[in-house]
């Protein structure tokens, strides 16, 4: 078995511990203005969060690329997710702001720089990954911020623990394209779930907002290409996209997920993040089914540290 295999696996129990951790110091208080930043899928996640965050009343909150940080605006406090602790993105940011806003590190490694400029550090270090393709990290990370905005994570976890022996609902051999679509807050969910597809698998996946995929990307659905939306679909969008002879994937339309409403105690669809799962372990059969290796694919590195 792969890492990152076992670690995707690994994420029930996981989301379990994060949610544990949701009164740790330096999470954002209500009413803070707060931007979140990361790299790759952290920013991913940084957009998840953001999103909901906004949504359920907390205060207005932006995602950044650690690189695009716009210094001239003010925030009460900058949430920084990062994995390794070391990327150059995300520590050149910290140092940068010095003490002059409150910052919060999310990471899995406590004794790298990050944490060490953070005013808050907190350690994630039950879901850090030995593969290069992260999985249970970001998603951990996402789910105690989820709990901090009180956010009730054991049916979360239950769907997760479904998702992880659920039967994949696209066959690698009988697909040749991925677009991943969603809304709100799942917008960030399909970005990573594409990433997870370009990643490990080399594989030609894409993303975008589910209400803007009629204004363009859906000119590329078609017969061995496969539309999969996370979360909320607007009305008609499934039609649309089997009119096109493209398989259309979503948790209450396809017959995929037929067991779930069994295993779920008749609860439908899944939450999208336990969604996720089901994409990273097609990120992980793609690869397997290339001979390709998906702890470490090429061009990658565990963390972008820059000269």
């Amino acid at each position: 078995m792969t890492h990152v295999k076992a670690e995707i696996a690994s994420q029930p129990e996981c989301w379990s511990l994060a949610a544990k951790l949701a009164d740790s110091p330096g999470l954002p208080a209500r009413g803070e203005r707060v931007a979140v930043v990361g790299c790759g899928t952290s920013w991913f996640m940084s957009m998840a969060y953001a999103s909901l965050r906004e949504r359920s009343g907390h205060g207005e909150t932006d995602a950044f690329q650690a690189s695009e940080f716009p210094h001239d605006r003010r925030y009460d406090r900058v949430v920084a997710i990062t994995r390794s602790g070391t990327t150059t993105e995300i520590v050149d940011l910290l140092d940068s702001l010095d003490g002059r806003t409150p910052t919060t590190v999310l990471t899995a490694d406590g004794g790298q720089p990050a944490a060490a400029l953070a005013t808050d550090a907190i350690v994630l270090d039950f879901a850090d990954e030995r593969a290069v393709v992260q999985t249970r990290f970001a998603t951990s990370a996402l789910a105690l911020l989820r709990a901090h905005l009180g956010e009730d994570l054991e049916p979360v976890c239950a769907d997760a623990e479904v998702a992880v022996r659920l039967p994949l609902p696209v066959h690698p051999a009988l697909t040749e394209q991925i677009t991943f679509l969603g809304r709100g807050w799942t917008i960030g969910l399909a970005h990573e779930a594409a990433l997870k597809c370009r990643e490990a698998a080399a594989y030609w996946a894409e993303a975008y907002p589910a209400m803007d995929y009629r204004h363009g990307p859906i000119s590329l659905a078609g017969p061995r290409r496969v539309v999969w939306a996370l979360g909320e679909i607007p009305p008609g969008l499934a039609d649309d996209v089997e009119a096109t002879g493209a398989l259309f994937v979503h948790s209450r339309h396809h017959g995929g997920y037929a067991a779930l409403g069994r295993w779920c105690g008749g609860r439908a669809p899944i939450d999208p993040m336990a969604d996720l799962v089901l994409a990273q372990r097609l990120a992980v059969l793609l690869a397997t089914t290339q001979g390709l290796d998906p702890d470490n694919p090429r061009n990658l590195s565990r963390s972008v540290v820059l000269a």
